[in-house]
């Protein structure tokens, strides 16, 4: 986070106070020392985020093809270089695409729409979460959210276990980032249970969560039309307007 000068006006008048920011920079992405994309991001948990990015793209099929993530500050930002097996760089030629786009937005730099959908693998059944523990996490994950607590400016994403306890949460300025940072931590832990995102329930959320096999992603949002089409088409359980006590499943 930084901190900034401000002026605030409001009913009783005008004064210069400071504010907390939340931060956001260009993060280079690249594989095998080639740059694959360029994400508006916060340079938090880069190496959960290029791990996550590398699985929710398809590019990798599991972590153990990733053997090193090196992550070096420049001037203009992070430069964060991933060096995966000869099998999953030949994928990455088969679906290249540059990026440049802001806060993680998911469909940058596609050129057709062809391109926009993508096979994914269908995840397999697995148990649903209770009301408790749907309940239970949405409770808990406001107060773990500490970026978007002093700032309001950041999307969250967290693993849940079947009790409803928060095991990790990860965030950033941008949706799309913070999931893929919490696929890339869960690629290590390999945790069961179930994924929770502050925001809506895009398409983009659901294919890298199916892609991930996450069976169960829980939003505290509305979905839309085409998230609940690609939850349908990978057999993954769609939850939205999550809250304490309420719930809706779409898939």
């Amino acid at each position: 986070m930084n901190t900034v000068a401000r002026r605030v006006i409001d009913a009783t008048g005008d004064r210069d106070d400071a504010d907390a920011v939340v931060v956001e920079m260009p993060v280079s992405l690249a594989f095998n020392d080639i740059s694959f994309a360029v994400m508006m991001a916060t340079p938090t948990d880069l190496e959960d985020f290029i791990i996550g990015f590398a699985i929710g793209e398809g590019i990798v099929r599991h972590a153990q093809e990733i053997f090193d993530v090196d992550i070096e500050p420049t001037t203009n930002g992070w430069v964060v270089n991933a060096r995966i097996s000869n099998e999953a760089a030949f994928r990455l030629k088969e679906h290249r695409r540059t990026m440049a786009g802001p806060s993680g937005c998911g469909l940058c730099g596609v050129e057709s729409l062809e391109q926009i959908k993508r096979e994914v693998r269908a995840v397999p059944g697995v148990e649903l979460p209770t009301a408790n523990a749907i309940s239970a996490a949405t409770e808990a994950f406001r107060p773990l959210q500490l970026v978007a607590g002093k700032t309001s400016g950041a999307h969250a994403a967290a693993w849940c276990d079947y009790h409803g306890e928060i095991i990790a949460l990860r965030e950033d300025v941008g949706r799309h980032n913070a999931l893929d940072k919490l696929i890339g931590w869960r690629a290590k832990a390999d945790q069961h249970g179930f994924a929770m995102v502050s925001s809506r329930a895009s398409f983009e959320l659901v294919t890298k969560a199916a892609t991930a096999g996450i069976a169960v992603l829980t939003a505290m949002s509305a979905p839309t039309s085409m998230a609940i089409q690609a939850a349908q088409q990978s057999n993954l359980t769609l939850i939205a307007f999550a809250s304490r006590g309420r719930y809706a499943i779409y898939s």
